[in-house]
C-alpha cells in the first residue's frame, strides 16, 4: 500500500484545528516544524529535533499562534536548525540564555543596602521596641523617650543627608564632613551623638553579615580622625543660672511670649518642680495624682523611680491644664498623639532669636531652668541633700549607701517656698 504523503502545514489548517486534534507537522525544508493545540485552545510552535549534544528527541518552543504567523514560525526554524547543524542544541542555549536574564535580572531588582537600610535596621532590631516570634513584644535598647529621640536624630542628619548612598561605599571623609556640618550649626554635643550613633549602627550591620567581612566602619575612622584633629564632641558643663532680676523678667514674660502653649507650659513646670525638661516633656496624666500632690516618675536619667512633690501653685497649674485636655500626656504635639520632646524646646527657643522674640537676657537653655531651680533653692536656705532630692541626684559614696532617706516631706515643704518666692518675683 503507497505511503500517503504529507501536506505542508497552512494557516488555514492551523486555524481549524480544535482541542484534542492530533499534532500537526510541516514538512520538506520545514520538517521539524510541529504544531499543538492545548485543552484551551491555544495553538503552539515547537521545533522537534534530536539533540546533536544527548542524542535525545527534543523540542524548543518558538511561540503561539495567531502571535507568531506560520511564515515567522518558519523563519524562526531555519535559525533554530542552523544552530543545531552547527552541533549546538537550541534547547540548552534557550536554557541557559533565559537563566542568565533571570539572574541579571534579580540582581537588578535586589535592593542596594543603603545608610537609610543601615539605620533602619538599627533602629528596628536593636534600639526600638519590637514584636517578636511569639509576637510578644521585645524590649529595645532604649527607653520609649530615647527611642523616639535617636530615631529622629538619625532621620534628620543621617538618612536625609546620605540615606541613599550605599552603605559599603560611604567613606570616613563623608562621615567627617556630615558630622562637621552639624558642628557648624553650633551642635557640637549632638555632633557628637550622631558619630557614636551612626559608628553603632555600622557595627551592627556588621555583626548581622549586611556588609562584607572585611568592609572597615567609617564612623569608626571618622571617630579617630577627629580625635586626632582634637575636635571637641562633648558638652562643656553649663554654668548658667538666672538672677533674681533675669527669673522675674522671665516668670512675667513667658505667659505672653510667642512659645507654643505647650512648651510654655513645659517650661513652667520645670521651674515649680526642678524636674529635667525631658521628663517634664514625657509626662503622661497617669503619671500625676492631684489628690495627693505628687509627680510619679517611672523613667529618669538615674534609671530610679521617684515621686516629685507638687507645690500648692503646681497643684492649681496643672488642675488647669487637666481641665482643658482631651490627650494622654500633658503636652502633646498637634496633631499627633505623642509628646514633644525636648530637642524641640531647644527649636522653638532658636526659632524665637532668629526672630527676634526671644526675652531680653543673656542667652539660655531650657537646661539651664533646673539649674537655675537648684540655685535658687539654695539662696533661699534650702539644705543641700533636699535641693539635690528635688532634682532627682543620686547620692554617691558612702551618704548614697546608706542615707536611703527619700526627704519627700522636706521636698515638698521647700517647693512650696520655692513656689511661694516666685508670687514675690511676679510682683
Amino acid at each position: 500500500m503507497e505511503k500517503k504523503e504529507r501536506k505542508p502545514l497552512s494557516t488555514k489548517a492551523i486555524e481549524a484545528m480544535k482541542p484534542g486534534d492530533k499534532d500537526k507537522a510541516d514538512t520538506g525544508e520545514n520538517r521539524g516544524l510541529r504544531l499543538t493545540c492545548g485543552a484551551t485552545g491555544i495553538k503552539t510552535f515547537f521545533y522537534r529535533y534530536i539533540s546533536p549534544l544527548t542524542h535525545k528527541l527534543t523540542q524548543v518552543k518558538i511561540g503561539h499562534f495567531p502571535n507568531i504567523s506560520l511564515a515567522q514560525a518558519r523563519t524562526e526554524l531555519q535559525t533554530l536548525k542552523l544552530v543545531k547543524n552547527e552541533g549546538r542544541c537550541p534547547a540548552s542555549e534557550l536554557k541557559a540564555e533565559r537563566h542568565h536574564k533571570q539572574q541579571t535580572e534579580l540582581a537588578e531588582k535586589k535592593a542596594v543596602f543603603t545608610v537609610k537600610d543601615l539605620v533602619e535596621l538599627y533602629l528596628t532590631q536593636h534600639i526600638e521596641d519590637r514584636h517578636g516570634k511569639d509576637n510578644k513584644i521585645i524590649q529595645g535598647a532604649r527607653k520609649p523617650q530615647s527611642q523616639y529621640a535617636t530615631r529622629r536624630t538619625l532621620t534628620k542628619d543621617v538618612v536625609d543627608k546620605i540615606g541613599q548612598s550605599p552603605a559599603q561605599e560611604v567613606t570616613r571623609k563623608d562621615v567627617v564632613d556630615l558630622v562637621m556640618a552639624v558642628v557648624q550649626r553650633g551642635a557640637n554635643v549632638l555632633a557628637g551623638i550622631i558619630l557614636r550613633e551612626l559608628c553603632a549602627a555600622y557595627e551592627f550591620a556588621l555583626g548581622l553579615g549586611k556588609l562584607d567581612e572585611n568592609f572597615v566602619n567609617p564612623a569608626l575612622l571618622a571617630k579617630a580622625s577627629l580625635t586626632q584633629a582634637k575636635m571637641k564632641l562633648t558638652s562643656t558643663p553649663g554654668k548658667r543660672v538666672l538672677t533674681d532680676g533675669e527669673l522675674a523678667q522671665f516668670l512675667r514674660w513667658l505667659p505672653t511670649s510667642s512659645y507654643p502653649s505647650n512648651i510654655k507650659n513645659v517650661l513652667q513646670l520645670t521651674l515649680l518642680t526642678g524636674c529635667r525638661t525631658g521628663e517634664v516633656c514625657a509626662l503622661a496624666w497617669d503619671n500625676v495624682d492631684l489628690q495627693r500632690g505628687t509627680i510619679h516618675l517611672r523613667e529618669t536619667k538615674t534609671g530610679i523611680e521617684r515621686h516629685v512633690q507638687l507645690s500648692r501653685q503646681a497643684i492649681a497649674f496643672l488642675e488647669s491644664l487637666r481641665a482643658s485636655s482631651t490627650a494622654h500626656h500633658l503636652f502633646a504635639s498637634r496633631g499627633r498623639n505623642k509628646p514633644i520632646t525636648q530637642p524641640f524646646l531647644n527649636e522653638a527657643s532658636n526659632r524665637l532669636r532668629k526672630l527676634g522674640l526671644m526675652i531680653d537676657i543673656e542667652p539660655w537653655t531650657p537646661h539651664d531652668l533646673r539649674r537655675t531651680v537648684r540655685t535658687g533653692l539654695a539662696r533661699i536656705g534650702c539644705p543641700s541633700e533636699v535641693a539635690e532630692a528635688v532634682l532627682g541626684h543620686s547620692r554617691k559614696g558612702i551618704e548614697g549607701t546608706y542615707d536611703l532617706h527619700h526627704y519627700e516631706a522636706e521636698c515638698k515643704e521647700w517647693l512650696q517656698k520655692w513656689a511661694d518666692y516666685h508670687d514675690t518675683l511676679k510682683k
